[in-house]
């Protein structure tokens, strides 16, 4: 019999060895272990018990991809639902405050407070974390691992501390690819802009004053948008502003999770209470109902088709990328715009968006048609979105040197020379 249970995440206990004590959840950025976390961990201890994770793939932990903030959420509260866990406080970074975020909409009543470190409701475009997934699967992590450094420390930092740089890259370097594609996947499907004002636990909002990938500016989106947030800046530190700056943030945090912890929760283990269910009184039925009311009671209702569009669109955009979708949608008028409607609606929302063939056959589908046709234009995109949707650089090739035998030696020739330049562009690390 197959195990379909949630699988669980790998974790550490640090601490006070005590079931009553009050737990603190840290909660790692991708592409690193929860050793992040090292140099806060003897402080926090002397407080909290504290609770360590690795995400999947990463570190020791099995290789069990999720695809969305969603999904990691879920199996950290399967982790610790089997622990006995019910109310915890919460520290993330980067993606680990994703979870944090995801945690307190979903979850109100187990997070007692929480801390969002180099975090954002919106981690950069999904664009940008689509196309770092089709550099790992063409070229690996390690064009991702050697850059680590410059988007993690300030240049001062990393020059000053050799140890601390080459072991941020051999981390990265260790991760399993297609957990870290499959993180990157889901930071790009993250966006809580609009769900902010329902983060109702008291929140400190940490970041470095030097952070590149999620500085200040995203801080401030994250304080205006929650209604008990407080920001604090750490001078000199970057994105891992818990290994650059261990002293302040460890500081920080202490402050923090020990002044905004609820009295009524002050252990880990609080049990949660159902809420007393109302009887519903009903007013006795009539004796003999008319004829009339009866039949309409009867009348099944009728079914209502979702409308395609909304579907279509997001679809359209997980494929095909933001920066196409709107370039196509910008330039619509009187005279194009039915068009781009029903492309939206009818391609992307009635075709792409079916579950009968997943993403990946439909992309060989699409390749090897348009080469059939001699559409070159429309070949450039769907390279791309080929490649996005999980593709290989050695897959596409395989597909056009089928569409020599069955479509012709030209045409197959013209889209080989398209193809190869996309692939170039997309699979190249950006230095």
């Amino acid at each position: 019999m197959s195990d379909t249970k949630t699988p669980r995440l790998q974790y550490r206990f640090d601490g006070r060895d005590d079931d009553s004590a009050p737990v603190l959840i840290l909660g790692p950025s991708l592409g690193t272990t929860w050793h992040m976390w090292d140099r806060q961990v003897p402080e926090l201890a002397q407080h909290w018990r504290v609770f360590r994770f690795d995400l999947p793939g990463h570190g020791g932990s099995p290789a069990h991809p999720a695809g969305s903030v969603e999904a990691l959420a879920e199996r950290l509260l399967a982790t610790l639902d089997e622990l006995g866990i019910q109310r915890f406080g919460y520290a993330g970074c980067s993606l680990g405050g994703a979870i944090g975020a995801e945690l307190a909409l979903r979850h109100p009543e187990r997070v007692a407070s929480l801390a969002l470190i180099a975090a954002s409701p919106r981690f950069g475009t999904a664009d940008e974390f689509r196309q770092r997934g089709v550099i790992v699967r063409s070229n690996g992590l390690d064009p991702i691992a050697r850059t680590a450094p410059e988007r993690w420390f300030t240049h001062g930092f990393a020059s000053a501390q050799p140890a601390i740089t080459d072991w941020a890259v051999q981390m990265v370097r260790t991760t399993d690819p297609g957990c870290y594609i499959a993180s990157c996947e889901a930071l790009a499907a993250f966006d809580v802009r609009e769900d902010l004002a329902d983060i109702g636990v008291p929140t400190l909002v940490l970041v470095g004053s030097e952070d590149q990938v999620t500085g200040p500016a995203e801080a401030r989106t994250l304080v205006a948008g929650i209604p008990d947030a407080r920001l604090a800046v750490v001078p000199g530190a970057s994105h891992l502003a818990p290994v650059e700056q261990p002293a302040a943030v460890t500081d920080l945090l202490v402050r923090h999770f020990t002044s905004a912890w609820p009295a009524a929760h002050e252990t880990g283990q609080t049990a949660i209470q159902a809420a007393p269910v109302k009887p519903v009184l009903a007013p006795p039925p009539p004796s003999a109902p008319p004829r009339a009311e009866i039949a309409a009671a009867q009348q099944p209702e009728a079914a209502t088709r979702p409308d395609p569009h909304d579907a279509g669109l997001k679809t359209r955009r997980e494929v095909l990328g933001d920066a196409h979708v709107d370039r196509a949608l910008s330039t619509a008028d009187d005279f194009s715009g039915d068009f781009q409607e029903f492309l939206t609606r009818y391609a992307w929302g009635e075709i792409w968006s079916r579950p009968g063939l997943d993403r990946r056959t439909r992309s060989s589908v699409t390749l090897a048609t348009l080469v059939a046709g001699g559409h070159l234009d429309e070949l450039v995109f769907h390279t791309r979105a080929a490649l996005r949707n999980g593709l290989t650089a050695a897959e596409i090739k395989e597909i056009l040197l089928q569409t020599a035998v069955y479509c012709g030696v030209p045409a197959a020739n013209a889209a080989f020379k398209v193809a190869q330049q996309v692939i170039r562009e997309e699979t190249t690390p950006q230095e």
